[in-house]
């Protein structure tokens, strides 16, 4: 039986190199995309052969074609991740002084890139293929000055539902991990002791287990997974 494939995009760093780890620890291929080259080449070399870098930015047409190219390459994927994400400026800022180039880029990376990248993958997702797409307590809750990445990912949100009942034969889900110990989200709270949340890989388990139960397309919440509820 050949070894299932998995494509994730913000491979480079915090929650998609520690799924990428776990996903080859359990014999998966991965191929992985980040905008920062020399930190996916020090991924790829950690996470030996079964990790493909193609390094590019998620927004970049022509980056975005490579990784087509190197999707195609790569055969059927069982599991697509759109973990890429853009946090906006830091400090956080209100709407009102949101810069709106700022807010484009923001949306460009969050719901549009997601988007964009689904339509290259779909034709080589298996039948029950998986597609998973990074979201966020913010996307849900008002938090003031959360707006910009905020409303993203409640966008993106509405993308993976309307998704999901138009391929009802694939599973696809929006994901909120909770607070983790990132660079993102050191860059929203600056200056600040973040070291109480937790490690990327700790969350991991949460999405293994999403994927390993399959529930009907959705948004689930890594807690929902920790505390069995998803069914």
């Amino acid at each position: 039986m050949s070894r299932p494939t998995a494509l994730i995009t913000g491979a480079s760093a915090g929650f998609g190199a520690a799924l990428a780890r776990a996903l080859i620890e359990q014999g998966w291929r991965v191929l992985g995309t980040g905008r920062r080259a020399d930190r996916l080449t020090r991924v790829a070399a950690e996470l030996g052969p079964s990790f493909q870098a193609v390094p590019g930015d998620v927004t970049d047409p022509a980056d975005r074609a490579r990784l087509a190219d190197a999707a195609r390459g790569a055969g059927e994927l069982a599991l697509v991740v759109n973990n890429a994400s853009r946090l906006g400026p830091s400090p956080l800022l209100g709407l009102a002084d949101y810069p709106l180039d700022e807010f484009e880029r923001v949306l460009r990376t969050n719901v549009v890139a997601p988007l964009a990248i689904l339509r290259i993958v779909l034709p080589l997702l298996r039948p029950d293929g998986v597609v998973v797409n990074i979201s966020s307590d913010a996307a849900v809750e008002p938090y003031p000055t959360w707006g910009g990445y905020g409303s993203s990912k409640a966008a993106l949100d509405q993308l993976t539902a309307i998704l999901g009942a138009e391929h009802p034969g694939l599973s696809i889900y929006a994901f909120d991990p909770g607070d983790m110990r990132t660079e993102m989200h050191q860059a929203a709270f600056p200056g600040v002791d973040i070291s109480d949340r937790p490690e990327p890989a700790t969350v991991v388990p949460a999405l293994l287990r999403l994927l390993a139960e399959k529930p009907k397309s959705g948004r689930y919440a890594a807690a929902d997974f920790v505390a069995g509820r998803a069914s």
